[in-house]
């Protein structure tokens, strides 16, 4: 024969109040440390103008807009398809220990919303840092770094673009900054 009702199972009604509090407890402490965990690890934008400085984890960034070229076939080894939209980094370890930037780490968004990876190739002697062509980058705590990069983007005066800096996996924090280059 078959049951019914939860009181047919239970007959005691002080087991079943007592059983739909407990479900009902497992449910809200679940909900609590699913929120808790979510807000832990979303990630946190943090906007600032060219110029200004911004701290990605253990690294302080200052990014200032470099100007544009079309390339200079003299100096260089590779030549844009469009234009070159120059960047300059100074990074500094504010932490008491060594850690890593990449090249990988900064990107540029354009007026469509596109993201354009760094291109390298030298047109000057100070153009890119040697050790930023390479994938890492170890910087010591408080020595600043001075870099400079290009992004190859179809350029015009009037757009916004922004740098996006996201951390290395080993800096382990979840901010991100979008520094505003131009039109802000």
């Amino acid at each position: 024969m078959y049951a019914s009702t939860i009181y047919q199972i239970f007959p005691d009604p002080r087991m079943v109040r007592i059983g739909v509090v407990i479900v009902i407890g497992i449910i809200i402490i679940s909900m609590a440390v699913t929120m808790y965990m979510y807000t832990q690890y979303q990630t946190n934008f943090i906007s600032v103008k060219a110029g200004e400085p911004v701290v990605i984890g253990p690294v302080e960034y200052t990014i200032t807009f470099d100007g544009i070229h079309k390339g200079n076939e003299k100096l260089i080894e590779t030549n844009p398809d469009n234009t070159f939209v120059k960047i300059r980094i100074i990074a500094k370890n504010i932490s008491e220990k060594k850690t890593v930037i990449s090249a990988s780490q900064f990107y540029l968004i354009d007026e469509k919303q596109q993201k354009h990876l760094p291109v390298y190739g030298g047109v000057s002697t100070d153009l890119v840092y040697e050790g930023f062509r390479s994938s890492d980058h170890w910087l010591e705590p408080n020595k600043p770094v001075i870099m400079t990069t290009q992004f190859d983007v179809s350029y015009n005066e009037l757009n916004q673009y922004n740098i996006v800096i996201r951390p290395s996996k080993q800096q382990s924090t979840v901010d991100t900054a979008v520094i505003c280059i131009t039109n802000c």
